[in-house]
């Protein structure tokens, strides 16, 4: 696909996903990255067009967009050729997996250090006048140095109209904010309503818990995030000051990293990323003789396999 060849997938083949996901390497072995590529059914020229955009945002805990495709025919009046971008590639762990590795929802303090990094991400999206608009625990990837957000403007390219409905594959049901599951236009309080259910998701194992499933520090703050009027939510920015409180020694800007603490992640999760780190420095590149065509033929690449526990 591109200048890369298909090394594996990073999520497992039934999972729900805003976007699919590989690990690819160049032929001559210098880089292996995180690519990105639209689901089945997903406007190819959209789904690049988002991408783009997505390499103005910056910040720690945003995978960085770094290339993306270019049509094979610049002047041809529909999309040709495969869609995808490329992110540099770390060890990481989809949010779903993560709680597999675990055996079941994570640590407070682990929820709260993901919660307050992603907040982090938004705020600097919509300060830039940016909305994620697909949000999801399958949007969520977990490093060893904290959380990174991807697939930015996937749900939209998914969509026909250009706008999120409800239906869209790849989008948890739970992560969609009433107002854009009635049609109503991406909006930043959307994106705050969807990282409620990633919290919960991560704190419970689902994106729709009772409120007494919560842990009960996290409760007000999840709580408020789902609130279904949107003028009720907080902002991006004070999820993140109530999930992380500055102190003395500590900004808004820095906040988000301060929960990232030695010990932040499970041994599990941390184990089952330095496994996938392992197998993919002894994995060869597949011998085959193109790597054209759809971006649905990446689809006999085979998982990572970090789900052993």
């Amino acid at each position: 696909m591109g200048p890369y060849r298909l090394i594996t997938r990073l999520d497992p083949p039934t999972s729900a996903v805003p976007c699919r996901r590989f690990v690819a390497r160049t032929p001559d072995g210098g880089r292996t990255v995180l690519l990105s590529a639209p689901l089945p059914g997903t406007d190819p020229a959209r789904f690049t067009a988002e991408a783009g955009a997505a390499r103005h945002l910056l910040g720690p805990w945003i995978a960085p967009v770094t290339d993306v495709a270019e049509p094979t025919e610049p002047a041809a009046p529909a999309w040709s050729g495969p869609a995808w971008y490329a992110s540099p590639y770390v060890p990481a762990l989809p949010l779903p997996v993560a709680l597999t590795v675990h055996g079941g929802p994570l640590p407070e303090t682990t929820v709260r250090a993901v919660g307050a990094a992603l907040a982090e991400a938004l705020a600097a999206a919509h300060s830039q006048g940016l909305t994620h608009a697909g949000v999801s625990p399958a949007a969520v990837l977990l490093t060893s140095d904290g959380p990174r957000l991807t697939c930015f403007g996937a749900v939209r390219a998914a969509a026909a109209d250009g706008e999120p409905r409800t239906g869209l594959p790849g989008l948890d049901p739970g992560s969609l904010a009433p107002e854009q599951a009635s049609g109503g236009r991406p909006r930043p309080p959307g994106d705050v309503f969807a990282l409620g259910a990633v919290l919960a998701y991560a704190a419970t194992g689902h994106t729709v818990p009772e409120r007494e499933e919560l842990p009960p520090a996290l409760r007000q703050v999840v709580s408020s995030c789902l609130a279904r009027d949107p003028a009720d939510r907080p902002t991006a920015a004070a999820v993140m000051s109530a999930l992380a409180p500055p102190t003395a020694h500590q900004t808004v800007l820095n906040s988000a990293g301060a929960l990232l603490t030695p010990g932040w992640l499970p041994g599990r999760v941390v184990a089952a990323l330095a496994r996938q780190s392992a197998e993919l420095l002894a994995a060869e590149l597949p011998v085959v003789p193109e790597q054209a065509g759809p971006a649905g033929h990446a689809d006999h690449a085979e998982p990572v396999t970090p789900v052993r526990t």
